[in-house]
C-alpha cells in the first residue's frame, strides 16, 4: 500500500507537470508506462483526455480517404510482415496504372479528398532500369486524372529504397516527388526508432538515425508527414518512451528551425500476430493486441509528446472501431479515415475490418456524444 501511494504520487506530480505544458522526462515517461494499478492507470488515461481536450477541444475529426497497396512484391523479409511476397509466390500483386486510377476512381465517387498510397520494396519496378520514374509515373497518373487528390505516399524506408536504387540523394527524390505532384508523406516503417529492436524485427530496413533523417528533411523541403509506433511485440517500455522522445525532438527541429511542415498526427500501430510469420508470432505469444496496453500507451503518447504533437489517431484496423472509441477517451482526437481497402494489416489477420464508411465513423463519435467534422490530410477543416 505504502508503495501504491508513492506510485499515485509520483504520477500525480508528472501529470501536473504535463497540464502546465512542461515537457516531461524520458524517465517520468517509463514511470507512467510501467504504471499496472487500474487506478492509477484510470488517473492516466483521464490525464490524457483532458490534455487532448484543452490542445485541440472535444471535436473528433476523421478523414475520407482511400488506402492503395500497389505492390506486395518485396526485397525484405521484417519478421513480422504477413503481407510481403516475392515475385514469383503465389499471392503476389502488381496492379498497373489502370487498376490505380480504377480504385482511385471509386473513391472520389465517395467524396475521398485523400489516396494513401504505399507498397512493397519491388527491384523490377522500374523505367528504362530507373526507379524514381516509376514512383514519378504513378504520382502524375493519379494528379493528372485528378487534380483534386491529395496525394499521402511513400514511407521513408521507400524513399531510401529509391535513392539507393538510382543512385540518389533523398532531398534529389523527395523534390522530385513533390514537384510532380506528392502532397504528404506517412511516418511509417518507423516502427520502433531503437536498432536493437530493429536488428532483431526488420534488420533489413534502414536505421533509426536514416528514418529521423528523412523525415526530418522532409519537412524542410516542405513535405508534411504523420509518425506512427508498432507496438506490443519485443519492444521494452523504455524503447517505446524513447521512441517518442525522437519524434518530440523532430517536431521541435522543425518548429525550432521554422521547417514550412512538420508531423501533424501520431498513431499507434500494435502488432497483429495471427498471420505472421512463427518466429515472432511465437515469441509474442499473442495474435491479437492487448487493448488495455494499447490504450494505455494511447494515454501515455498524449501526455509525452505535449504540446508538440496534438493529433493522435487510434487504429480501427488493429484494434476495431470499439477499441478505436475507446482510445477517443485516452488522448485520441481523430478517428482516422475511410480507407476503403487495407492489406498490409489485414493480412496479418488484423479483425477490425479494412473499409469504414463516413455514416459508421460519425456514428461512432455521436456515441461518445462527442462533435465530428471532416479534416484535410493536414488538418484543414471543410
Amino acid at each position: 500500500m505504502i508503495d501504491q501511494a508513492k506510485d499515485a504520487a509520483t504520477v500525480t506530480d508528472i501529470l501536473d507537470q504535463a497540464a502546465k505544458g512542461i515537457n516531461i522526462s524520458i524517465e517520468d515517461g517509463i514511470y507512467l508506462i510501467k504504471q499496472q494499478d487500474p487506478s492509477i492507470r484510470l488517473n492516466i488515461a483521464q490525464a490524457a483526455d483532458s490534455l487532448r481536450q484543452k490542445q485541440v477541444g472535444d471535436t473528433v475529426t476523421y478523414v475520407i480517404n482511400r488506402n492503395i497497396n500497389f505492390t506486395n512484391i518485396c526485397e525484405q523479409h521484417c519478421s513480422f510482415c504477413a503481407f510481403r511476397r516475392d515475385a514469383d509466390e503465389a499471392g503476389s500483386f502488381w496492379l498497373d496504372n489502370a487498376q490505380i486510377i480504377a480504385k482511385a476512381t471509386e473513391a472520389v465517387a465517395i467524396g475521398a479528398t485523400e489516396i494513401c498510397m504505399q507498397g512493397g520494396l519491388n527491384p523490377q519496378a522500374k523505367i528504362n532500369d530507373a526507379s524514381l520514374p516509376f514512383y514519378l509515373d504513378l504520382v502524375r497518373e493519379i494528379k493528372t486524372n485528378f487534380p483534386q487528390l491529395h496525394l499521402h505516399a511513400f514511407s521513408p524506408q521507400e524513399i531510401q529504397f529509391i535513392a539507393r536504387e538510382d543512385g540518389l540523394s533523398y532531398e534529389q527524390v523527395l523534390l522530385a516527388l513533390k514537384e510532380a505532384g506528392l502532397g504528404s508523406m506517412p511516418g511509417t516503417a518507423a516502427e520502433v526508432l531503437d536498432d536493437r529492436v530493429r536488428k532483431i524485427i526488420c534488420p533489413e530496413k534502414i536505421n533509426s538515425a536514416t528514418w529521423l533523417e528523412i523525415v526530418s528533411l522532409a519537412h524542410r523541403l516542405g513535405i508534411f508527414t504523420t509518425s506512427t509506433m508498432l507496438s506490443g511485440h519485443i519492444e521494452t517500455h523504455q524503447e517505446q518512451i524513447e521512441h517518442l522522445a525522437k519524434l518530440r525532438s523532430l517536431q521541435q527541429t522543425a518548429v525550432a528551425n521554422h521547417y514550412p511542415a512538420k508531423i501533424t498526427e501520431f498513431i499507434i500501430l500494435p502488432f497483429v500476430g495471427q498471420e505472421a510469420p512463427a518466429p515472432i508470432r511465437q515469441r509474442v505469444g499473442r495474435d491479437q493486441p492487448d487493448v488495455a496496453e494499447v490504450l494505455h500507451l494511447t494515454a501515455v503518447a498524449r501526455i509525452f509528446l505535449g504540446n508538440w504533437i496534438v493529433n493522435h489517431q487510434p487504429s480501427w484496423v488493429k484494434i476495431g472501431l470499439s477499441g478505436a472509441k475507446q482510445a477517443l477517451n485516452c488522448g485520441c482526437n481523430d478517428i482516422g479515415g475511410t480507407l476503403m481497402e487495407e492489406h498490409i494489416t489485414s493480412m496479418a489477420g488484423a479483425q477490425g475490418g479494412t473499409n469504414m464508411t463516413v455514416a459508421t465513423l460519425r456514428q461512432a463519435i455521436a456515441d461518445l456524444h462527442r462533435p465530428d467534422q471532416q479534416r484535410s490530410t493536414e488538418y484543414k477543416y471543410f
